[in-house]
């Protein structure tokens, strides 16, 4: 331990929201990227948001040195170590400056491309919709301390009076979440480059060590995950890289968290090492058991027992009883959230506008800096913290008698529910029924779904909620834009149209807001990626519907055209995902009841004459536990669910699923169990990694792997979406493939959207042409 050491805080969390109150650092950001402020007035606004979620959680009771964490980041956490590092690769050329530094431009360059080169792959961070840029390893990758930000936040918030707490991922995790670089060996795993950013790692915490700081909080994530790197190899990376750090003569005394489950088999590793403090996650995982903690000595046990991952108000009679297990496992107990909580919104008090009954029963990152100092209070005087206590027992259990919690008709429908409502015909009878009906041509062209939302279809939404716009009036633009886009898509020669869905606001939310069960925020944003925010819905209740939700809409716009129009629904898996769902009884139950809603919608898209409906879980793999034995059963229910939600569909009825930013190899079997006709996968950014894995488990329907990278702003040339249509071709039956981006347009621009499609039509037009000449 260093010497003059600063006990760690008794309470604290593992991070905090990171885009403003009102989404400033996003607003910021982009600002930025449209040339409309400087540097300068950026990092101006970034420290402008540091320093007031500082002060904000000193206010709620984080007051001692360190408890506040220094979790801020221009776009994501896992990009931030990787600029720490130096580690840019090779295909970029030269990012870093003539200083040795990896400038907040080259850092947006990693993360948005440019026209030459595609940005860093994106995929889901553990179970959460926080979605990280994926570091790119190889043999010759170079690393060095390419970045001061860490030291300079540090320094920025001391000059103001607030010690925070550094954080950073850790190392073996940032390995174990890296790809193999496109010019590694076959073979090759990042985790062998350990030796070499340790160096980088003791230089960094050398520099917060000379600017104060008394504590870094260095993240491992995936240790609780089942890897398919050997466990003992992850085991000896482990005490190998902790030996070394805790080593070095320089350092704030070390903090290793380790959320979002179990730590299990790598506690034991970890105690025995010389790190200062060790975070293990008690509100998901279990408290383990004695022995397993003897390793502690007199290092500090940070007990995670306040959910950082959903709202729901803590039981903190339960969690008081978790900590009196802990007391006595280690030289010191604190109490901290589970995980870091920017993946709730800041405050339930600004939500004036939800039932006060309802509000009683959340929590955001605001009431969990509180739940958490209340326990901490509790291990100093158990006294104190009693009626605090005796509040949240009496709040959880008004939950379970409150109207709309429980519906009878919902659960008796869920009840009666029998196999065949699961199943539909084979794909073979349904293959030749849809080719009756919709007489497609090879390798048929579609988008996802959703096409740009323009800031007048926003202004118009905004003014008719305020009733400045009346709603005949409003349904009048959407007709408008719906024409617009099925007019551009008849143009450019597609031929699976879609309406655009002008009319959502976001592809949960919409249907939050017309079923039964849910309650949606005005200022509840979270972070899912860089500058991208979303308000996840809460599902607080038994899940039904009272009306037709999309039909108008899908209805309206066949009308517009003779070619097949898309039904657009979100599935049951990615509604409860992206929502902030109830924790009262197993998530199967929640998703049949949303599959049963979207199950009646479908008939009803049937009856208005839609052939070809698509229901989308880009969230399937979200969900996944982390540990594989906990996999089978979630896999089986969610799988099920869209089952139950499409069953119901006619043989000529086309159904298609999306999913995007996933690692696909994992869950391919719960891809082809969906059985969807036609599946759309995310496979440019990844330079479609997904058709090898399509390939070697015989994928036998209609499959779209994704041409075009939607979540950067950069336009795919004609050539570029041809080789990758080309790769697609050479690893799966022409037959089956269809050609379309990798995810909804919604954010995007209508120039770079037409570009970009215009491209894509041309390169299948060519791709086309070379099946028919190589078949003659």
């Amino acid at each position: 331990m260093p010497e003059n050491s600063t006990p760690f805080p008794s309470a604290s969390i593992l991070g905090y929201p990171r885009i403003g109150r009102r989404r400033e650092l996003k607003k910021a950001v982009e600002a930025y990227w449209a040339g409309r402020i400087d540097a300068a007035a950026l990092d101006a606004a970034a420290k402008d948001i540091q320093l007031a979620t500082a002060k904000r959680l000193q206010e709620l009771g984080l007051t001692e040195p360190a408890a506040v964490p220094g979790t801020f980041s221009f776009y994501d956490q896992v990009l931030d170590t990787t600029a720490h590092l130096g580690a840019v690769p090779g295909r970029f050329g030269k990012l870093l400056n003539d200083q040795g530094q990896l400038d907040i431009d080259g850092y947006f360059t990693l993360a948005r491309g440019t026209k030459e080169q595609q940005p860093l792959e994106m995929t889901k961070w553990f179970d959460t919709n926080y979605h990280y840029l994926v570091p790119e390893i190889g043999p010759e990758t170079a690393f060095t301390l390419a970045s001061s930000a860490k030291v300079d936040e540090f320094a920025f918030a001391l000059a103001n009076g607030i010690e925070t707490r550094p954080y950073i991922v850790g190392p073996v995790t940032y390995l174990l979440l890296s790809k193999a670089s496109d010019d590694a060996p076959a073979g090759f795993a990042p985790l062998s480059r350990l030796e070499d950013i340790l160096p980088v790692y003791v230089q960094l915490l050398g520099k917060l060590a000379e600017a104060g700081a008394a504590w870094v909080q260095l993240d491992e994530p995936a240790l609780v995950v089942d890897q398919d790197t050997p466990a003992a190899e992850i085991e000896a990376a482990v005490a190998r890289a902790y030996e070394v750090l805790a080593a070095a003569d320089n350092r704030p005394q070390i903090l290793v968290s380790t959320p979002y489950g179990s730590l299990e088999g790598q506690l034991g590793t970890l105690a025995a090492t010389n790190i200062d403090a060790l975070h293990i996650d008690v509100f998901k995982g279990p408290v383990p058991a004695a022995a397993a903690l003897a390793g502690l000595g007199n290092k500090t046990l940070v007990a995670g027992v306040v959910d950082g991952h959903n709202i729901w108000c803590n039981d903190l009679a339960a969690s008081a009883a978790k900590l009196d297990q802990l007391k006595g496992a280690a030289g010191k107990l604190a109490v901290s959230t589970s995980t870091s909580t920017q993946h709730v919104p800041h405050d339930v008090a600004e939500e004036t506008q939800l039932p006060q009954q309802l509000r009683s029963w959340f929590a955001f990152a605001d009431q969990k800096a509180v739940e958490v100092t209340t326990l901490a209070s509790y291990l100093a005087d158990p006294g104190s913290a009693k009626a605090a206590i005796d509040e949240a027992t009496t709040v959880i259990a008004s939950r379970a008698t409150a109207d709309g919690v429980r519906r009878a008709a919902v659960r008796a429908r869920t009840a009666a529910l029998t196999g065949a409502d699961f199943t539909r015909s084979d794909y073979t009878v349904r293959e030749a029924a849809q080719e009756e009906a919709l007489h497609l041509p090879p390798l048929p062209t579609t988008t996802i779904g959703s096409f740009p939302q323009t800031s007048e279809i926003r202004s118009a939404r905004a003014r008719n909620t305020k009733g400045e716009l009346s709603d005949g009036q409003y349904e009048q633009l959407m007709k408008d834009e719906i024409k617009r886009v099925v007019d551009l898509q008849e143009e450019l020669g597609f031929d699976v149209l879609v309406h655009g869905e002008p009319e959502r606001n976001d592809m949960v939310q919409y249907f939050a807001e017309n079923l039964e069960g849910f309650d949606v925020t005005v200022h509840g944003w979270v972070q899912s990626y860089g500058s991208r925010c979303t308000r996840p819905s809460i599902l607080w209740g038994d899940v039904t519907r009272s009306a037709p939700i999309t039909v108008k809409w899908a209805e309206y716009a066949q009308s517009l055209t003779s070619k097949p129009m898309k039904g657009m629904l979100t599935g049951p898996v990615t509604i409860l995902a992206w929502s902030f769902v109830r924790d009262d009884q197993p998530l199967g139950e929640t998703a049949n009841q949303v599959g049963l809603a979207l199950r009646d919608e479908i008939a009803d898209l049937e009856a208005a004459g839609i052939k070809v409906i698509q229901v989308d879980e880009p969230a399937l793999r979200e969900l996944l536990p982390l540990r594989k034995a906990d996999q089978a059963d979630y896999l089986k229910w969610s799988v099920d669910s869209f089952r139950l939600a499409t069953a119901g569909a006619a043989d000529s009825t086309q159904i298609h699923t999306h999913l995007c930013y996933s690692e696909f190899g994992v869950i391919i079997d719960a891809i082809d169990g969906l059985d969807a006709d036609v599946t759309s996968i995310e496979a440019a950014r990844s330079r479609m990694e997904v058709v090898h894995d399509l390939e070697s488990h015989g994928f036998g329907r209609g499959v779209g792997p994704g041409v075009y990278d939607i979540h950067s702003p950069r336009v795919p040339g004609e050539d570029e979406v041809t080789e990758l249509l080309s790769t697609a071709v050479k690893h799966v039956p022409s037959r089956q493939l269809w050609v379309n981006p990798d995810c909804g347009l919604k954010t995007r621009g209508y120039a770079e959207t037409e570009g970009s499609l215009r491209n894509l039509v041309k390169a299948t037009q060519a791709v086309r042409a070379g099946l028919l000449q190589a078949a003659q």
